[in-house]
């Protein structure tokens, strides 16, 4: 599946994703959506191309949507603080937003496929990430997957702070922090993003 074939459309994402718009105040929920609709729709093309199952892939598409619906419980600590550094304190419960969003899900029927996914996404494959400091293959492929595809995703569009990197300058940067990555999965979605350029 190519990249630009969405397994997710930002209508369905909204309609899927947001039951309660009460408590999301001023959070930049159009922005959110897109880099979940990109992260997923990359995390699917991914794990097809490292030949996984098609049941695991769909799961990859879901988990790639929802991976940061843990932000919406912090939205009083992220609106408006990506413009200036962030606190010691409030860089703390951003980094809760992983576990808030497995906590969020976790009795809403999703796989375990998808709900370790999201809760392990920002662990790193050296073993530096978080929440709780995994390394290499006791990282859920899943998470080591959405890794991958959430910085990318990240690097390669625009925020408040910068403009998006172009692909080979996002590609170098990955590059240089190699350590957070699982080989495989980075050469595949290597594979991916060049078969789309």
């Amino acid at each position: 599946m190519a990249v630009n074939q969405e397994v997710y459309t930002l209508e369905t994402a909204q309609s899927e994703t947001v039951k309660s718009t009460d408590r999301i105040l001023d959070f930049d929920l159009s922005a959110e959506l897109n880099h979940g609709v990109v992260v997923s729709n990359l995390a699917y093309a991914v794990a097809v191309e490292m030949g996984l199952d098609e049941k695991f892939c769909y799961q990859m598409a879901i988990a790639g949507m929802l991976h940061d619906i843990g932000k919406l419980k912090l939205t009083g600590y992220i609106n408006g603080q990506e413009r200036d550094p962030l606190l010691i304190e409030e860089l703390k419960y951003v980094r809760m937003h992983s576990s808030l969003g497995y906590e969020e899900l976790k009795d809403q029927g999703y796989s375990d496929i998808v709900l370790q996914s999201i809760l392990y996404h920002h662990e790193n494959y050296d073993g530096s990430g978080y929440p709780s400091n995994l390394s290499e293959n006791s990282i859920p492929l899943g998470a080591r997957i959405l890794r991958v595809c959430d910085v990318y995703a990240a690097l390669s569009s625009d925020r408040p702070y910068r403009k998006a990197f172009d692909v080979s300058t996002v590609i170098e940067l990955m590059i240089d922090e190699i350590k957070n990555f699982d080989m495989e999965v980075f050469l595949a979605f290597q594979r991916v993003v060049h078969n789309n350029e």
